[in-house]
């Protein structure tokens, strides 16, 4: 898992936005950034989105109106977010955090490709999944 880069940014301050849905995050390099939680939820780094390698992702809907209910500290280098989905696996490297600030507009594009490639619309409910294969995370 990513952890810390060396010499990569680290967080200053992270603020729950409830009511716009955004994490803003602070950077010791002076980035700022408000990361809406439709895009970290999208994007989260567990296995049960990304899967175990290159082209198991699972396409994520539905996720527009997800909340964060809680945001726990991993070590000195991630957090780990509780959606109001029940997601609760995915943890969110302060360098993960960086990449999902800066590059939002490419990756809402390449979600906005995946969804038209997919034939289905970004409000769709997520399909009823059967068991996931691997261990809890």
């Amino acid at each position: 898992m990513a952890g810390l880069s060396a010499g990569s940014p680290t967080p200053q301050d992270l603020t729950v936005h409830s009511q716009s849905r955004v994490l803003e995050v602070s950077f010791s390099d002076g980035a700022h950034f408000r990361i809406p939680f439709e895009l970290m939820r999208v994007y989260s780094p567990s296995a049960e989105v990304q899967g175990h390698g290159a082209g198991q992702e699972t396409l994520q809907t539905g996720k527009r109106h997800v909340n964060l209910e809680a945001l726990e500290p991993v070590g000195n280098y991630a957090v780990q977010p509780r959606f109001s989905d029940g997601h609760d696996s995915g943890i969110f490297s302060w360098d993960y955090l960086y990449f999902l600030g800066s590059q939002q507009a490419r990756l809402w594009q390449d979600y906005a490709d995946k969804l038209q490639a997919a034939g289905v619309e970004r409000d769709a409910p997520m399909p009823a999944k059967a068991g996931h294969g691997c261990a809890n995370h």
